[in-house]
């Protein structure tokens, strides 16, 4: 029986197909060790030669609190094409879930990168471990000697030698945000199995621990609108998503509080990453960003729902710094609390009375947390 011969033109086809469809396997560049030498260098306070910088203390230009509009409305700056400036706008019509309750215009001024000291052996081991993977992420984000701060004060001091580049801190913020966006869904889904086991409700914590995962997942999908990643990060994502996951549930099982001390010290480094990014900012080292051209993505106007002539990346990264904020009050509060018997205090009602309800904004103000002997009321002791 004689064989018949593919047609050429199909041949053509499928290797063209081939061709463009082996694009994913190309390998980028090694993304630890791309980082680019820069012009201009930022000095800390033992160079002579060139003084530190410290975070401003005058008055910093303050976004406008957002004013209501209609998600979906399309604007003037959203309408035009921008596609030499940000990478796309993939999910910017994506459903939200959880709308943004917004920020005052105080709060996101007042955000300071602070660290609760520990106070018991499980506060230690906690910090411990997140100085351990503030290590690794230094390591694997491609962060060089000259680019580190001060590392006898780690989560506060801001200054360093060398700036990061707009890519170094976008594959540092996708780093960031995929992992932050493990433990509320962990907590969350953990303490849901549990009311439903016991066949009694939850004290409240539930809805703020999902909140909580869906705000942290709602930053990375915005800051993939501007890098995507290669393969070498996917799999460093995938690698650490799988071991944190796991080991993030079982720790969960023994010990929630010093699981949600482990967080309050995890957004502490946050915050501090935010902080360092508007600094630099401010000084002019991030020229692509503080381009009156660059366009945030539409997905975070409407998320933050950003009004008019405040959409630029100091007002994004302004709005996420103030989100970390308020997770690393709230996971600090938590570490204080009785895990099985105290309710969430930053419910609107929380308890039937029996913890006094807190505005949201304070867990932003307050960055250890809220001690339990202010929670609890007085007539319950």
């Amino acid at each position: 029986m004689a064989h018949r011969l593919p047609d050429r033109s199909k041949l053509r086809l499928l290797t063209k197909g081939v061709s463009a469809g082996s694009s994913f396997f190309t390998p980028a560049p090694f993304v630890g060790y791309a980082a680019l030498r820069h012009p201009r260098a930022i000095s800390t306070s033992k160079t002579s030669e060139k003084p530190a910088i410290a975070i401003p203390t005058g008055h910093v230009s303050p976004p406008v609190v957002p004013a209501t509009r209609a998600a979906g409305t399309p604007s003037a700056s959203t309408s035009t094409s921008t596609s030499d400036v940000v990478e796309g706008q993939a999910f910017a019509h994506l459903t939200l879930t959880w709308p943004h309750e917004g920020w005052n215009e105080n709060v996101l001024l007042n955000v300071v990168p602070s660290h609760r000291e520990p106070r018991t052996f499980g506060d230690w081991i906690a910090w411990k471990i997140v100085r351990t993977c503030r290590f690794w992420m230094d390591l694997v984000t491609g962060m060089r000697p000259e680019q580190q701060v001060d590392s006898k004060n780690p989560t506060t001091a801001v200054a360093a030698i060398k700036p990061l580049t707009e890519h170094q801190w976008l594959v540092r913020f996708i780093f960031l945000e995929s992992i932050a966006g493990v433990p509320g869904m962990v907590a969350g889904s953990l303490r849901h199995l549990h009311s439903i086991r016991r066949f009694k409700p939850d004290q409240g914590w539930i809805k703020s621990l999902l909140e909580e995962s869906y705000n942290e997942r709602m930053h990375l999908l915005t800051f993939l609108e501007m890098y995507k990643p290669g393969w070498f990060m996917r799999l460093v994502v995938l690698g650490a998503q799988g071991v944190f996951y796991n080991a993030m549930f079982i720790s969960y099982l023994f010990s929630p509080k010093i699981c949600h001390r482990f967080v309050g010290y995890l957004e502490e480094e946050a915050v501090h990453t935010y902080t360092r990014c508007l600094l630099e900012l401010d000084h002019g080292f991030l020229k692509k960003w503080t381009d009156p051209k660059f366009r945030i993505p539409d997905l975070a106007v409407r998320y933050w729902n950003m009004p008019e002539g405040h959409r630029t990346m100091k007002d994004l990264i302004l709005y996420v710094r103030a989100d970390e904020a308020s997770h690393r009050g709230v996971n600090h509060t938590f570490g204080n609390l009785d895990q099985a018997s105290d309710p969430n205090p930053f419910m609107e009602s929380p308890g039937g009375g029996i913890v006094k309800a807190f505005p949201k904004h304070l867990s932003v103000t307050r960055p250890a947390g809220l001690e339990r002997e202010e929670v609890i009321s007085k007539e319950t002791h």
